[in-house]
């Protein structure tokens, strides 16, 4: 299993409603795919090309590297504290993935789907510099959405140029933006309608928000500029271009490469060269890419392009690339956006809650549940404290906390350890066989990417264990030990259960609970952040995220708990949170009311 998560641009911190997209529902997924026994390849890193780094550059007075330097190591840190577990997590700016960006080029090139053409270009009349496509906004002149971009409409998924926008303006200062002839190379989108058509008509097990935007794609496809006018990027390795000082690969086309060289770079790191070829030239790996909504066409249309082009497998045919026949993507899994007050999530416009300040007060699980079970799967979901304090409370405290805690407890009390279920009952049988059945239901949903109903379906299972506590009230069989014991049996061993379907959500709090109930050793592993050196670039030092998941213990099926073994006297494990939070937020994200 490849999980390709999509990469963060460095130009500041991430919010919450970057990691609902791309983070979270990434980690739950190959979190379960290791527990379920698949080997699995999570990769991803920091985008550091393109106009975004430029502009927080120059509001900083730092050079875009020294920029990208800062914003990595800071995303590194939060998904870090998330417990995001990338096998690779690295970065646009090493020396591997330039080298791996222009060998991909170079096949798309010798295989005739590259062009060049004069083309028109958007120059800010205040500084001179070229304006990407996807920096200039105006109005669709197909939907008549007024927050197109140059390069695409998010509202009816077609591919625009700068020039078709009403009223056109600049993302940066609001300006209008000056158009002049300049020269690019395209990559020839027509030369691959006919095989892309083929190949997405096959694709009818995607989310039914994805397959909606993707419907259309092949009906409108133009060429596509991959160069650009900029001196911060990957170089375009052709003579008469590679020495241009203002000629550089537009940061989409490197961006998506990224999937690529990230699992190049893993392999090399990891003392095996070839061992990517595992998960992109075995035609037996599937390939899953997680991402936002407005990334949808970059995967399901000019990535796997991209590809059929280095395959020699377009519409023009052609030879197989360096790298040998490379995987298609098997699913996309894009989440809508996580809103806040009904806007999108923005830190221009001031509606953003930062991932470090939420980890710093509520730690990495509340805000993986909330997102798993009340996030923005398949269409967008409003985020609000008032939301985010009763899951909180009632889920994660009352019903998931409360289980563990009392059902530990009262073992611990009476027994010092697991007891033995010396005298079964029929309900007894009826709870674990519940247990046991939602292995298959709960790795069902999230073998298919359907998170909320995976997380509710753990859940079902905290709930019927509370409602047999309830029921069998081993706090008054104080006359019938043999009986006492065998309830508590049950409820230890339908929490070490429900344990196991919630790690993939709740990996931290799953470690916890592993101990709790006597366990030693790693239960649910976790990234490291660490500094390395590049690869190919000698002195540059590089943050990455990478980690060791072969060793966990985490495994999905029902383990018998161990008879006997000792139990100490439990913390809780999930503190409830004042409901005044939920009218107010904290001081650093307050609820701003209508005057």
């Amino acid at each position: 299993m490849l999980t390709a998560v999509a990469w963060p641009y460095a130009n500041g911190p991430r919010h919450i409603g970057h990691v609902s997209g791309f983070g979270v529902p990434s980690d739950v997924f190959s979190r379960y795919q290791r527990m379920a026994g698949n080997r699995v390849l999570m990769v991803s890193g920091t985008d550091e090309h393109g106009t975004p780094i430029t502009v927080q550059a120059d509001k900083e007075g730092l050079t875009p590297q020294q920029t990208a330097d800062k914003y990595t190591r800071q995303i590194g840190s939060d998904l870090q504290g998330l417990g995001l577990s990338y096998d690779l997590f690295t970065r646009t700016t090493t020396g591997n993935h330039a080298e791996v960006t222009q060998q991909i080029f170079l096949a798309l090139h010798r295989n005739g789907y590259v062009v060049p053409k004069t083309t028109t270009g958007a120059i800010s009349p205040s500084t001179g510099r070229t304006l990407p496509d996807r920096y200039i906004e105006g109005t669709c002149p197909i939907c008549g959405y007024d927050g197109a971009r140059g390069d695409q409409c998010d509202n009816c998924g077609n591919q625009l140029d700068p020039t078709d926008l009403i009223n056109p303006r600049s993302r940066i200062n609001g300006e209008t933006p000056k158009f002049v002839e300049t020269e690019h190379l395209f990559l020839d989108l027509p030369a691959f309608t006919e095989t892309l058509g083929k190949w997405l008509s096959t694709r009818t097990d995607w989310r039914p928000n994805v397959l909606k935007f993707t419907k259309n794609l092949v009906d409108d496809m133009r060429p596509r500029p991959i160069t650009r006018d900029l001196d911060w990027g990957v170089k375009v390795p052709l003579d008469g271009w590679r020495d241009q000082p203002l000629k550089r690969f537009y940061v989409w086309f490197d961006a998506v490469i990224g999937y690529f060289s990230a699992s190049v770079e893993w392999a090399r790191r990891s003392g095996d060269a070839d061992a990517w070829q595992q998960w992109w030239t075995n035609p037996d790996a599937r390939g899953y890419y997680f991402m936002g909504k407005d990334n949808i066409t970059f995967h399901a249309q000019i990535w796997p392009a991209l590809l059929l082009g280095h395959n020699g497998a377009g519409d023009r045919g052609g030879e197989i690339g360096k790298y040998g026949t490379l995987n298609l993507p098997d699913e996309i899994v894009s989440s809508e956006f996580l809103t806040m007050s009904g806007s999108k999530f923005s830190t221009s416009r001031g509606t953003v809650i930062y991932v470090h300040d939420f980890l710093r007060e509520f730690g990495p699980d509340s805000l993986r549940y909330f997102i798993s079970v009340a996030g923005p799967e398949t269409q967008d979901t409003d985020f609000t404290w008032d939301e985010f304090v009763r899951r909180t409370n009632f889920e994660l405290a009352n019903e998931w906390g409360n289980l563990v805690n009392r059902s530990i407890s009262m073992a611990h009390k009476n027994n010092g350890a697991i007891p033995a279920p010396t005298k079964p009952a029929p309900a007894d049988e009826e709870l674990k066989a519940v247990s046991r059945r939602a292995f298959e239901t709960v790795g069902g949903h999230l073998s298919r990417s359907r998170f909320k109903l995976a997380a509710t379906e753990a859940m079902r299972v905290v709930s019927a264990a509370n409602r047999y506590l309830s029921d069998q009230e081993p706090w008054k069989l104080k006359d019938d030990p043999e009986r006492r014991d065998a309830v508590l049996h049950t409820a230890l061993q339908v929490v070490s259960d429900a344990n196991t379907l919630l790690t993939p959500f709740l990996p931290h709090a799953a470690q916890k609970v592993h101990e709790a109930l006597g366990g030693t050793g790693v239960w649910a592993a976790q990234p490291e952040l660490k500094d390395v050196e590049d690869l190919d670039i000698p002195g540059r030092v590089n943050p990455i995220l990478t980690g060791n998941y072969a060793g966990e213990q985490a495994r999905w099926e029902s383990t018998p708990v161990e008879v006997g073994r000792p139990l100490a006297k439990p913390t809780p494990l999930f503190a409830k949170l004042d409901p005044k939070l939920g009218e107010t937020g904290p001081e650093w994200a307050p609820i701003e009311r209508a005057e």
